[in-house]
Protein backbone atom coordinates (compact mmCIF):
# COMPACT_ATOMS: atom_id res chain seq x y z
CA UNK A 1 0.00 0.00 0.00
CA UNK A 2 1.22 3.23 -1.07
CA UNK A 3 3.09 5.15 2.19
CA UNK A 4 0.40 8.01 3.50
CA UNK A 5 1.73 10.85 5.58
CA UNK A 6 -0.18 13.60 7.76
CA UNK A 7 -2.42 12.73 10.74
CA UNK A 8 -5.79 11.71 11.36
CA UNK A 9 -8.34 10.76 14.22
CA UNK A 10 -9.15 7.08 14.64
CA UNK A 11 -12.51 7.85 13.69
CA UNK A 12 -11.46 8.52 10.18
CA UNK A 13 -9.09 5.38 8.92
CA UNK A 14 -11.16 5.08 5.12
CA UNK A 15 -9.72 8.47 4.39
CA UNK A 16 -6.03 7.65 4.06
CA UNK A 17 -7.06 4.20 2.77
CA UNK A 18 -8.81 5.52 0.20
CA UNK A 19 -5.94 8.10 -0.87
CA UNK A 20 -3.58 5.12 -0.66
CA UNK A 21 -5.54 3.12 -2.97
CA UNK A 22 -5.76 5.35 -5.44
CA UNK A 23 -2.43 6.21 -5.54
CA UNK A 24 -1.81 2.10 -5.51
CA UNK A 25 -3.75 2.39 -8.94
CA UNK A 26 -1.64 4.75 -10.37
CA UNK A 27 -2.17 8.37 -9.10
CA UNK A 28 0.75 10.44 -8.99
CA UNK A 29 0.01 12.93 -5.82
CA UNK A 30 -2.34 14.53 -4.14
CA UNK A 31 -3.80 15.45 -0.29
CA UNK A 32 -6.60 15.26 1.19
CA UNK A 33 -8.20 17.11 4.71
CA UNK A 34 -11.32 17.09 6.51
CA UNK A 35 -11.99 19.65 8.84
CA UNK A 36 -14.77 19.68 11.69
CA UNK A 37 -15.63 22.92 13.63
CA UNK A 38 -13.00 24.28 11.73
CA UNK A 39 -10.42 22.10 13.07
CA UNK A 40 -8.48 19.37 11.29
CA UNK A 41 -9.69 15.49 11.91
CA UNK A 42 -7.53 14.22 8.55
CA UNK A 43 -4.82 16.16 7.24
CA UNK A 44 -3.16 13.61 5.06
CA UNK A 45 -0.65 13.46 1.36
CA UNK A 46 1.10 11.18 -0.58
CA UNK A 47 2.39 10.24 -3.51
CA UNK A 48 5.09 12.25 -5.57
CA UNK A 49 5.11 15.88 -6.84
CA UNK A 50 6.47 15.29 -10.55
CA UNK A 51 5.97 12.75 -13.22
CA UNK A 52 8.99 11.55 -12.87
CA UNK A 53 8.21 10.47 -9.30
CA UNK A 54 11.39 11.59 -7.95
CA UNK A 55 9.57 14.38 -5.48
CA UNK A 56 8.00 13.03 -2.96
CA UNK A 57 5.21 15.30 -2.25
CA UNK A 58 5.20 17.11 0.85
CA UNK A 59 3.08 18.71 3.68
CA UNK A 60 3.32 22.15 1.99
CA UNK A 61 3.19 21.27 -2.07
CA UNK A 62 0.57 23.23 -3.81
CA UNK A 63 -1.44 22.47 -7.19
CA UNK A 64 -3.50 23.86 -8.83
CA UNK A 65 -6.96 23.61 -8.35
CA UNK A 66 -8.93 24.45 -11.38
CA UNK A 67 -11.97 25.39 -10.94
CA UNK A 68 -12.30 24.75 -7.25
CA UNK A 69 -11.11 28.13 -7.23
CA UNK A 70 -14.31 29.31 -7.85
CA UNK A 71 -15.38 28.44 -4.26
CA UNK A 72 -12.61 31.17 -3.29
CA UNK A 73 -13.98 34.06 -5.36
CA UNK A 74 -17.49 33.20 -4.53
CA UNK A 75 -16.66 33.89 -0.81
CA UNK A 76 -14.67 37.25 -0.96
CA UNK A 77 -18.02 38.53 -3.19
CA UNK A 78 -20.12 36.53 0.02
CA UNK A 79 -17.99 38.59 2.30
CA UNK A 80 -18.18 41.83 0.84
CA UNK A 81 -22.38 41.13 0.82
CA UNK A 82 -22.45 40.68 4.56
CA UNK A 83 -20.80 43.99 4.70
CA UNK A 84 -23.15 45.90 2.83
CA UNK A 85 -20.62 46.59 0.19
CA UNK A 86 -22.42 44.36 -2.82
CA UNK A 87 -25.56 43.71 -3.03
CA UNK A 88 -26.52 40.49 -4.93
CA UNK A 89 -29.75 41.81 -5.99
CA UNK A 90 -28.38 44.82 -7.84
CA UNK A 91 -27.46 45.28 -11.45
CA UNK A 92 -23.94 44.67 -11.85
CA UNK A 93 -23.70 48.54 -13.89
CA UNK A 94 -24.46 49.72 -10.71
CA UNK A 95 -20.36 48.72 -9.69
CA UNK A 96 -19.09 48.76 -13.13
CA UNK A 97 -21.48 50.86 -15.94
CA UNK A 98 -19.86 50.12 -19.14
CA UNK A 99 -21.71 46.73 -18.35
CA UNK A 100 -24.66 48.06 -18.84
CA UNK A 101 -23.37 47.55 -22.91
CA UNK A 102 -25.49 45.54 -25.78
CA UNK A 103 -28.43 44.85 -23.57
CA UNK A 104 -26.89 43.91 -20.47
CA UNK A 105 -28.43 46.55 -17.93
CA UNK A 106 -30.51 43.68 -16.36
CA UNK A 107 -28.06 41.92 -15.65
CA UNK A 108 -27.76 41.37 -11.30
CA UNK A 109 -25.17 40.77 -9.15
CA UNK A 110 -26.40 36.72 -8.79
CA UNK A 111 -26.78 36.12 -12.35
CA UNK A 112 -23.09 36.64 -12.66
CA UNK A 113 -22.39 33.86 -9.59
CA UNK A 114 -24.98 31.52 -10.41
CA UNK A 115 -23.64 31.45 -13.75
CA UNK A 116 -27.03 32.37 -15.56
CA UNK A 117 -25.56 35.72 -16.79
CA UNK A 118 -25.87 34.76 -19.99
CA UNK A 119 -21.81 35.11 -20.54
CA UNK A 120 -20.13 31.65 -20.69
CA UNK A 121 -17.51 32.54 -22.68
CA UNK A 122 -15.91 35.18 -25.26
CA UNK A 123 -17.11 35.78 -28.71
CA UNK A 124 -14.91 35.55 -30.10
CA UNK A 125 -12.44 33.65 -28.16
CA UNK A 126 -9.80 35.12 -26.11
CA UNK A 127 -5.83 34.65 -27.52
CA UNK A 128 -3.58 32.95 -24.42
CA UNK A 129 -2.29 36.28 -24.10
CA UNK A 130 -5.22 38.39 -23.79
CA UNK A 131 -6.65 35.91 -21.11
CA UNK A 132 -3.81 37.01 -18.78
CA UNK A 133 -4.41 40.54 -19.42
CA UNK A 134 -7.10 41.36 -16.80
CA UNK A 135 -8.09 45.07 -18.44
CA UNK A 136 -8.51 43.04 -22.15
CA UNK A 137 -10.73 39.75 -20.92
CA UNK A 138 -12.86 42.19 -18.39
CA UNK A 139 -13.67 45.10 -21.38
CA UNK A 140 -14.24 42.81 -24.02
CA UNK A 141 -17.11 40.86 -21.26
CA UNK A 142 -18.35 44.39 -20.87
CA UNK A 143 -19.12 44.96 -24.84
CA UNK A 144 -20.32 41.77 -24.94
CA UNK A 145 -24.27 40.80 -25.27
CA UNK A 146 -25.48 38.19 -23.11
CA UNK A 147 -26.65 34.45 -25.14
CA UNK A 148 -29.93 34.29 -23.43
CA UNK A 149 -32.03 36.54 -21.30
CA UNK A 150 -30.17 36.51 -18.12
CA UNK A 151 -31.81 34.77 -15.14
CA UNK A 152 -33.81 32.31 -17.42
CA UNK A 153 -31.22 29.75 -17.84
CA UNK A 154 -27.85 28.44 -16.43
CA UNK A 155 -24.65 27.75 -18.82
CA UNK A 156 -21.19 27.06 -16.74
CA UNK A 157 -19.27 29.96 -17.55
CA UNK A 158 -15.65 28.31 -16.59
CA UNK A 159 -13.48 31.05 -17.03
CA UNK A 160 -15.50 34.33 -17.42
CA UNK A 161 -17.62 33.99 -13.97
CA UNK A 162 -13.67 35.24 -12.45
CA UNK A 163 -13.32 37.67 -14.51
CA UNK A 164 -16.70 38.85 -13.69
CA UNK A 165 -16.80 38.24 -10.49
CA UNK A 166 -12.85 39.98 -9.95
CA UNK A 167 -14.21 42.65 -11.98
CA UNK A 168 -16.94 43.63 -9.09
CA UNK A 169 -14.62 43.01 -6.10
CA UNK A 170 -11.96 45.32 -8.34
CA UNK A 171 -14.87 47.93 -8.43
CA UNK A 172 -16.51 47.90 -5.03
CA UNK A 173 -12.74 47.80 -3.07
CA UNK A 174 -10.22 48.74 -5.66
CA UNK A 175 -8.24 45.72 -4.98
CA UNK A 176 -7.86 43.01 -7.46
CA UNK A 177 -9.80 39.58 -6.29
CA UNK A 178 -6.23 37.63 -5.47
CA UNK A 179 -4.89 40.51 -3.08
CA UNK A 180 -8.59 41.06 -1.66
CA UNK A 181 -8.55 36.98 -0.81
CA UNK A 182 -5.43 36.96 0.45
CA UNK A 183 -5.35 40.33 2.89
CA UNK A 184 -9.09 39.46 3.54
CA UNK A 185 -9.77 35.79 3.85
CA UNK A 186 -6.54 33.74 3.63
CA UNK A 187 -4.07 35.95 5.74
CA UNK A 188 -6.61 36.32 8.61
CA UNK A 189 -7.18 32.26 8.76
CA UNK A 190 -3.19 31.24 7.43
CA UNK A 191 -4.33 29.36 4.86
CA UNK A 192 -1.88 28.43 2.15
CA UNK A 193 -3.94 29.39 -1.06
CA UNK A 194 -2.96 31.70 -3.74
CA UNK A 195 -4.99 33.13 -6.50
CA UNK A 196 -2.29 34.82 -8.48
CA UNK A 197 1.15 33.23 -7.31
CA UNK A 198 4.11 34.86 -6.98
CA UNK A 199 7.90 33.19 -7.77
CA UNK A 200 8.40 32.60 -4.10
CA UNK A 201 6.06 30.00 -4.86
CA UNK A 202 7.13 27.87 -7.59
CA UNK A 203 9.45 25.23 -6.06
CA UNK A 204 6.34 24.08 -4.09
CA UNK A 205 4.25 23.58 -7.04
CA UNK A 206 3.44 20.33 -8.32
CA UNK A 207 2.66 20.59 -12.32
CA UNK A 208 -0.64 18.80 -13.08
CA UNK A 209 -0.29 15.47 -15.27
CA UNK A 210 -2.84 14.86 -18.02
CA UNK A 211 -5.03 11.40 -17.93
CA UNK A 212 -3.20 8.57 -18.63
CA UNK A 213 -2.70 7.83 -22.06
CA UNK A 214 -3.13 12.00 -22.80
CA UNK A 215 0.14 14.67 -22.98
CA UNK A 216 0.05 18.57 -21.58
CA UNK A 217 -1.91 19.30 -25.23
CA UNK A 218 -4.56 17.52 -23.76
CA UNK A 219 -7.94 20.33 -22.95
CA UNK A 220 -10.64 21.72 -20.91
CA UNK A 221 -14.36 19.80 -22.35
CA UNK A 222 -17.33 20.01 -20.44
CA UNK A 223 -18.85 16.31 -20.09
CA UNK A 224 -21.77 17.14 -21.91
CA UNK A 225 -20.61 18.77 -24.76
CA UNK A 226 -20.76 18.46 -28.47
CA UNK A 227 -19.36 19.60 -31.23
CA UNK A 228 -16.24 21.92 -31.05
CA UNK A 229 -15.81 24.18 -27.92
CA UNK A 230 -17.19 27.82 -28.84
CA UNK A 231 -13.85 29.36 -26.83
CA UNK A 232 -9.69 28.85 -27.31
CA UNK A 233 -9.08 25.68 -25.31
CA UNK A 234 -7.23 25.40 -22.26
CA UNK A 235 -4.46 23.01 -22.20
CA UNK A 236 -2.65 21.49 -19.36
CA UNK A 237 0.43 23.17 -20.84
CA UNK A 238 -1.62 26.40 -20.14
CA UNK A 239 -2.24 25.73 -16.13
CA UNK A 240 1.37 24.39 -16.12
CA UNK A 241 2.46 27.87 -17.44
CA UNK A 242 4.29 30.67 -15.39
CA UNK A 243 2.04 33.04 -17.12
CA UNK A 244 -0.74 30.66 -15.61
CA UNK A 245 0.33 31.16 -12.40
CA UNK A 246 1.11 34.73 -12.17
CA UNK A 247 -1.64 35.66 -13.56
CA UNK A 248 -5.23 36.02 -11.74
CA UNK A 249 -7.02 33.81 -13.16
CA UNK A 250 -10.14 33.55 -10.33
CA UNK A 251 -12.33 31.46 -11.56
CA UNK A 252 -10.10 28.23 -12.03
CA UNK A 253 -6.29 29.60 -11.52
CA UNK A 254 -5.77 28.70 -7.67
CA UNK A 255 -2.97 27.45 -5.74
CA UNK A 256 -3.05 25.20 -2.50
CA UNK A 257 -3.64 22.28 -1.28
CA UNK A 258 -6.61 20.11 0.97
CA UNK A 259 -5.25 21.48 3.90
CA UNK A 260 -5.82 25.34 3.07
CA UNK A 261 -9.00 24.76 1.29
CA UNK A 262 -10.66 23.06 3.91
CA UNK A 263 -9.79 25.92 6.31
CA UNK A 264 -11.00 28.69 3.93
CA UNK A 265 -14.28 26.69 3.29
CA UNK A 266 -14.96 25.77 7.02
CA UNK A 267 -16.01 29.63 7.35
CA UNK A 268 -19.21 28.20 5.21
CA UNK A 269 -19.34 25.46 7.39
CA UNK A 270 -18.89 26.99 10.64
CA UNK A 271 -21.41 30.14 10.53
CA UNK A 272 -18.85 32.28 9.52
CA UNK A 273 -16.25 31.67 12.30
CA UNK A 274 -12.92 29.68 12.41
CA UNK A 275 -11.03 29.82 15.45
CA UNK A 276 -10.96 33.54 16.25
CA UNK A 277 -11.38 34.65 12.98
CA UNK A 278 -14.92 36.00 11.69
CA UNK A 279 -15.11 36.52 7.98
CA UNK A 280 -19.06 36.03 7.45
CA UNK A 281 -22.45 36.00 9.77
CA UNK A 282 -24.44 33.12 9.83
CA UNK A 283 -27.13 34.97 7.70
CA UNK A 284 -23.93 36.00 5.07
CA UNK A 285 -23.40 32.10 4.84
CA UNK A 286 -26.91 30.62 4.24
CA UNK A 287 -27.29 33.40 1.35
CA UNK A 288 -24.51 30.69 -0.02
CA UNK A 289 -27.14 28.01 -0.06
CA UNK A 290 -29.84 30.09 -1.15
CA UNK A 291 -30.96 28.38 -4.78
CA UNK A 292 -30.83 30.59 -7.90
CA UNK A 293 -31.23 27.40 -10.55
CA UNK A 294 -31.66 24.12 -10.79
CA UNK A 295 -31.77 22.57 -14.31
CA UNK A 296 -30.18 21.64 -17.32
CA UNK A 297 -26.72 23.61 -17.94
CA UNK A 298 -26.46 24.74 -21.69
CA UNK A 299 -22.77 24.26 -20.86
CA UNK A 300 -22.43 20.90 -19.01
CA UNK A 301 -25.18 19.43 -20.28
CA UNK A 302 -26.34 17.99 -17.07
CA UNK A 303 -28.57 18.92 -14.38
CA UNK A 304 -27.19 21.32 -11.62
CA UNK A 305 -28.47 23.61 -8.74
CA UNK A 306 -26.78 26.99 -8.01
CA UNK A 307 -26.81 28.69 -4.87
CA UNK A 308 -24.85 32.24 -4.55
CA UNK A 309 -21.21 31.06 -6.35
CA UNK A 310 -21.62 27.05 -5.04
CA UNK A 311 -23.19 24.47 -6.07
CA UNK A 312 -26.09 22.91 -4.50
CA UNK A 313 -25.85 19.07 -3.83
CA UNK A 314 -29.00 18.36 -0.92
CA UNK A 315 -28.09 20.03 2.29
CA UNK A 316 -24.30 20.13 1.15
CA UNK A 317 -22.36 22.96 -1.27
CA UNK A 318 -18.96 23.12 -3.10
CA UNK A 319 -17.86 22.73 -6.49
CA UNK A 320 -14.69 20.62 -8.54
CA UNK A 321 -12.57 21.19 -10.55
CA UNK A 322 -10.91 19.71 -13.35
CA UNK A 323 -8.57 17.07 -13.18
CA UNK A 324 -10.62 15.61 -9.62
CA UNK A 325 -9.76 18.60 -7.02
CA UNK A 326 -12.95 19.21 -4.75
CA UNK A 327 -14.36 20.79 -2.05
CA UNK A 328 -17.83 19.76 0.11
CA UNK A 329 -19.19 22.27 2.72
CA UNK A 330 -21.94 20.68 4.88
CA UNK A 331 -22.67 22.92 7.51
CA UNK A 332 -25.57 20.88 9.30
CA UNK A 333 -22.21 18.78 10.83
CA UNK A 334 -20.08 21.83 10.63
CA UNK A 335 -17.45 19.76 8.44
CA UNK A 336 -15.51 20.13 4.90
CA UNK A 337 -13.93 17.80 2.88
CA UNK A 338 -11.36 18.61 0.32
CA UNK A 339 -8.86 16.81 -2.34
CA UNK A 340 -6.50 17.85 -4.34
CA UNK A 341 -4.78 16.05 -6.95
CA UNK A 342 -1.74 16.89 -9.84
CA UNK A 343 -3.15 13.71 -11.71
CA UNK A 344 -5.83 14.06 -13.77
CA UNK A 345 -8.73 11.86 -15.06
CA UNK A 346 -10.90 11.73 -17.43
CA UNK A 347 -13.68 13.92 -16.13
CA UNK A 348 -16.82 11.43 -16.83
CA UNK A 349 -14.53 8.32 -14.97
CA UNK A 350 -13.47 10.54 -11.81
CA UNK A 351 -15.18 9.75 -8.71
CA UNK A 352 -12.37 10.04 -6.79
CA UNK A 353 -13.18 13.11 -4.66
CA UNK A 354 -16.67 12.09 -4.31
CA UNK A 355 -15.37 8.58 -2.69
CA UNK A 356 -13.14 10.48 -0.38
CA UNK A 357 -16.53 12.31 0.84
CA UNK A 358 -18.16 9.30 0.99
CA UNK A 359 -15.36 7.75 2.71
CA UNK A 360 -14.93 11.02 5.87
CA UNK A 361 -18.92 10.63 6.09
CA UNK A 362 -18.84 7.33 8.93
CA UNK A 363 -16.43 9.73 10.98
CA UNK A 364 -18.29 13.02 10.85
CA UNK A 365 -21.30 10.88 12.00
CA UNK A 366 -19.16 9.06 14.99
CA UNK A 367 -18.23 12.26 15.70
CA UNK A 368 -22.34 14.24 15.85
CA UNK A 369 -23.23 11.55 18.43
Amino acid sequence: MADIQGTYDDLFTAVPGTLARFLDEGDVGGSVAVFVDGEPVVDVWGGHADAARSRPWQRDTLVNVWSVTKTMTALCALVLADRGALDPNAPVARYWPEFAAAGKKRVLVRHVLAHTAGLPDWDPPLGPSELYDWSTATSRLAAQAPEWEPGTAAGYHSLTQGFLVGELVRRVTGRTLGTFFAEEVAGPLGADFHIGLSEEYDARVAPVLPPPGQDEDYAARPPGAEGAPRTAALRVRDGNSTAWRRAEIPAAGGFGNARSVALVQSALACGGTVGETRLLSRAGCDRAREEQFEGEDRVLGMTTRWGLGYGLFGGSCGWGGWGGSLVMIEPESRSVVAYVTNQMREPAEDTRGLELVMAAQDGIEALRK
